[in-house]
């Protein structure tokens, strides 16, 4: 019996997008996790799922996860820049506004050689010039939206890609067994599914919202005596 093609023509590309393969420097940046490393808050396979649990609803959700649906619902370029704007604005500690920048051309780039669209092309020639700062979010965004994936899978595939790499970067820095590190991937499918649907129920206004203490501990890296992460 002949095989019958049943993938969405999406699939791929969001595959791709989402890799943590993919050369975005993710491997070099923990999100504030390495000074809960440093305090012995996060210290093995059960406080660091709690701390991705609350890093993915306290924060990734209101950030580039909000970011991402909000890009994708851009009608134009105008709307765009005024998100990436907000976006740089609301990131208070410098560690994370830079890593967003570098992460962001990185992906960028990624998208505008692999899935060139206009969207794309427009979004690259602002970052630049200078109009923009540049950011992950909006880049997968634009590149998902190009490949036809709706918003849902494409917030999806960030969200659980994010939290795969900062998993793996875990695993090196506790350190915690590869096993370990994949019950705690595992885990987290529950907690993504429902940021998703906690997405769709957010205003632009909570844009950029975060927990205090995440911030501040990401503040506090930038003076940490050894660091293995540049956030």
């Amino acid at each position: 019996m002949p095989s019958t093609p049943t993938s969405a023509p999406h699939l791929l590309t969001l595959l791709q997008l989402s890799d943590s393969a993919l050369p975005t420097g993710a491997f070099s940046h923990s999100f504030g996790m390495e000074s809960y490393l440093e305090s012995g808050q996060v210290h093995d396979e059960a406080s660091f799922a709690t701390w991705l649990h609350q890093f993915l609803s306290q924060a990734l959700a209101y950030t580039d996860g909000l970011l991402l649906r909000l890009a994708y619902e851009a009608p134009d370029q105008e709307r765009i820049a005024q998100l990436d704007a907000l976006i740089h604005a609301s990131a208070l500690p410098r560690q994370l506004r830079e890593a967003a920048t570098k992460m962001g051309a990185r992906m960028l780039a990624v998208a505008n050689s692999a899935f060139p669209t206009g969207d794309v092309a427009a979004y690259a020639r602002s970052v630049r010039s200078g109009q923009c700062a540049g950011h992950p979010a909006i880049a997968f965004a634009l590149g998902a939206r190009g490949a036809g994936a709706p918003v849902a899978d494409a917030l999806g595939s960030y969200l659980f890609s994010t939290v795969t790499s900062l998993t793996q970067n875990a695993i090196r820095a506790i350190p915690l067994g590869q096993d370990a590190g994949q019950r705690v991937i595992r885990a987290m499918h529950e907690p993504v599914a429902d940021a998703v649907a906690a997405i769709f129920t957010l205003e632009e206004m909570d844009l950029g919202a975060a927990a205090p203490g995440l911030e501040i501990a990401q503040m506090r890296h930038e003076h940490q005596r050894a660091r293995m992460f540049m956030s």
